[in-house]
């Protein structure tokens, strides 16, 4: 029963010793919290609203980096399910704690040098299909 207990903490160990994407040597910052406004004023850009409601604030957002859509949620639930359906359609996902910021992969990595947070990688449809499944 011991050793179950520890298994939890073990993986989030291993996740923290850097079990990351290759060539990341730069430490990442502590985790970026705040409104829509206020992170992307910390990413430089301006965000072009697409969806302010109370659940979900959307916005497209371009700086000096690239272009990415720029994320808050009122819950971690809502976060959730959203980041679920968008992997879908692919692309590169820096979460934090109720904001996502997607984008291509170098954008991503940009971000998250500034924001922190974790990358998710969705889900790419072609290249399932050109390995037959």
């Amino acid at each position: 029963m011991r050793v179950t207990r520890l298994l939890p903490a073990a993986a989030a160990v291993l996740a923290l010793a850097g079990c990351g994407s290759s060539g990341d040597t730069k430490a990442v910052p502590p985790t970026a919290t705040g409104s829509l406004e206020s992170l992307a004023a910390q990413v430089k850009c301006t965000p072009n609203m697409q969806t302010d409601a109370d659940e979900l604030r959307q916005a497209i957002c371009k700086n000096g980096d690239g272009r990415f859509i720029l994320a808050t949620f009122a819950t971690d639930r809502g976060q959730r399910e959203w980041i679920n359906d968008a992997k879908d359609y692919g692309g590169y996902y820096l979460v934090g704690r109720k904001w996502v910021a997607v984008g291509d992969d170098g954008v991503v990595k940009a971000l998250r040098g500034t924001l922190g947070g974790d990358v998710e990688i969705g889900t790419n449809h072609a290249e399932h299909s050109a390995h037959g499944g």
